[in-house]
């Protein structure tokens, strides 16, 4: 954990290159997306290998890469990956509704099936932004445990939080996004 903190104020003294952080996080990023995508819907032609290279390329291609420590960069590719998945699921609708793009198969030995609905990730998407700008912690949260995958336990350390205030928080959370996305549909 101190080793992407302290390669973090290296690269922000100029003393390395954000290339130099991937071989340390990649592990961590890589069990991240595969957490992510085992929620997922099956037959998803997304991988958690091209999940977090396409997170990579978008954080570091970002102009905000002054990350202050783990938590922050942490929260920054579950921001990418949210993103990304997004992405994938209104490409998905899109085709579903007659669009003329034809899924990709990516192949590669790490592909994992996928689980649950574009339409959720997509609701929960919506509703999120929304969540933010009430309860950007709350918001945070479900950045780490819905789109990125990770457990209580994960996202309270990423988060800097005692276990028991992320449970609760987390608690809220779900409940104003079920709220919210109730309300949305009607």
């Amino acid at each position: 954990m101190e080793d992407v903190t302290r390669m973090l104020g290296t690269i922000e003294n100029g003393e390395a290159t954000p290339e130099a952080l991937l071989p340390v996080v990649y592990q961590e990023l890589r069990r991240m997306a595969a957490g992510k995508m085992a929620k997922e819907e099956a037959g998803h032609t997304l991988q958690a290998t091209a999940l977090v290279h396409e997170a990579w390329m978008r954080l570091s291609n970002s102009n905000e890469q002054g990350w202050e420590n783990r938590a922050h960069f942490f929260g920054a590719a579950a921001e990418a990956m949210r993103r990304i998945l997004v992405d994938h699921a209104r490409k998905k609708n899109s085709v579903k509704r007659g669009g003329r793009s034809r899924p990709e198969e990516l192949h590669d030995e790490s592909a994992i099936a996928l689980t649950g609905p574009a339409e959720e990730l997509l609701a929960v998407n919506d509703a999120l932004d929304s969540l933010a700008l009430e309860d950007p912690k709350a918001a945070e949260l479900v950045k780490l445990r819905y789109f990125v995958g990770m457990t209580m336990d994960e996202a309270a350390e990423a988060m800097a939080m005692k276990k028991r205030s992320a449970e609760a928080l987390w608690t809220y959370a779900r409940v104003w996004l079920k709220r919210a996305i109730k309300a949305a549909n009607g």
